[in-house]
């Protein structure tokens, strides 16, 4: 698809894609954040593409290749792949500029996701849900390219889309009072970082820009690491937004020269920072969108006192997931553990288990008996939820002195899947 000479947007492309964005996709707010700068003894900004009106920055990048494109192409239609973003991106693009469009997507996409397509497409798109993974839909998508002409207009691995979301850059340059220090860009399939990487690389050389990923889902680091792009096995698909298997060969090769260092972090992480953002900021952000900010954290030392922003990227989040969300972030903080407790056959056991073997701040939040026949004597699978780590090792002697003690199944992933 590419030849092996290696493409670096100028300058002047990502001018002139922001020029074509005028009026189409928002100059989104740079705000500096008390609460994340208090915290980390920094200035810490978010640039809130959040805010754009497709809630993400894929506008961007999918209307910058959408108009781009001539007019037999135009009249041909075009055909995308997204689990969301892009999809969403791309609808909008298609209404605007009038040309049909057809999105595929996995069949588990979130019903708020497919709606919103739909939403901002209107009668200019079709939706087509297809296999479970952006691997299933992407496969079809291109099938239909071939068969009907028409052309595809990629999520990241595309020239026009680059520029678009480089325009991201531009707008923070010109926001800034004084060059930054840090930049964290999320980084899926790496069209943001590497078009937004190349604008910092010509105006602002000095300024770190760290590409972050989930810890699930570590392509890019993956292909750096290995210098050459590697598709990977498998992924957790948790932090949708970000999860790809392979990165884009152009945004790889752009990467690898412009970031100055790739970094993952875990997804319960993630999920801590999404509920801090709605709780104490009343932002909503995504998985995806939070990755920015909750890699400070392990940056902490290095950004004190220093000018940082974190680019916001979509706040494209299904309040169905809460509870997972919530549960995600209490195992990352240690504060919520599964056990298999076996109640010793003595009466009274699973009174004196709630009495006297939980601490004052202990809550069971799970219990599922493992045989519905014999209840009294038969082993339970117990979730609690802690009100500090350091409640954990206490626990566990008052079960195991008792004779409470089962097993523990945080450490066991497999078992840990079966049951809970």
């Amino acid at each position: 698809m590419h030849t092996n000479t290696v493409y670096f947007p100028t300058l002047e492309a990502i001018k002139k894609a922001a020029t074509t964005l005028e009026g189409v996709a928002a100059k989104t707010p740079l705000d500096k954040n008390l609460r994340l700068s208090k915290e980390y003894q920094a200035e810490i900004y978010l640039k809130r593409e959040d805010l754009q009106i497709v809630r993400s920055y894929k506008i961007r990048g999918a209307y910058n290749k959408i108009q781009s494109l001539t007019a037999i192409q135009k009249a041909n239609g075009i055909v995308c792949a997204s689990a969301g973003n892009h999809a969403q991106g791309v609808a909008y693009s298609c209404k605007e500029l009038e040309i049909h469009g057809t999105i595929f997507m996995p069949a588990p996409t979130p019903k708020q996701k497919v709606e919103q397509v739909a939403m901002f497409g209107e009668n200019f798109v079709e939706i087509v849900l297809i296999g479970d993974t952006y691997d299933d839909s992407y496969k079809a998508a291109i099938q239909q390219c071939t068969e009907q002409k028409k052309t595809f207009v990629h999520p990241f691995d595309d020239e026009k889309v680059i520029e678009g979301q480089g325009t991201v850059g531009l707008e923070l340059i010109d926001q800034l009072v004084e060059p930054l220090d840090y930049l964290f860009v999320p980084v899926g399939g790496g069209g943001l970082s590497a078009g937004v990487s190349s604008v910092f690389k010509q105006l602002s050389p000095k300024t770190k820009v760290i590409g972050v990923e989930p810890l699930g889902a570590p392509s890019m680091l993956t292909s750096i690491t290995n210098n050459v792009n590697t598709e990977l096995e498998t992924v957790d698909k948790f932090v949708d937004g970000a999860s790809v298997k392979r990165v884009g060969d152009l945004t790889f090769a752009i990467c690898k020269e412009n970031l100055y260092k790739m970094v993952t972090v875990p997804e319960g992480k993630v999920c801590q920072t999404i509920l801090e953002m709605y709780n104490k900021d009343a932002v909503v952000v995504e998985p995806a969108g939070a990755l920015s900010i909750s890699v400070l954290d392990f940056f902490k030392e290095e950004i004190k006192g220093k000018r940082v922003a974190c680019i916001v990227s979509g706040s494209n989040n299904d309040i169905t997931r809460t509870p997972e969300i919530k549960e995600k972030a209490l195992l990352y903080a240690n504060l919520k553990h599964y056990f298999i407790v076996r109640f010793p056959q003595r009466a009274g056991a699973l009174k004196e288990f709630v009495a006297e073997i939980l601490g004052p701040d202990d809550d069971i939040t799970y219990f599922e008996y493992s045989k519905k026949i014999n209840r009294e004597n038969g082993p339970a699978v117990v979730g609690i939820e802690l009100k500090s780590e350091s409640d954990l090792k206490p626990l566990v002697e008052r079960m195991k002195a008792r004779k409470f003690y089962g097993d523990y199944l945080n450490n066991n992933p497999d078992l840990f899947e079966f049951l809970i």
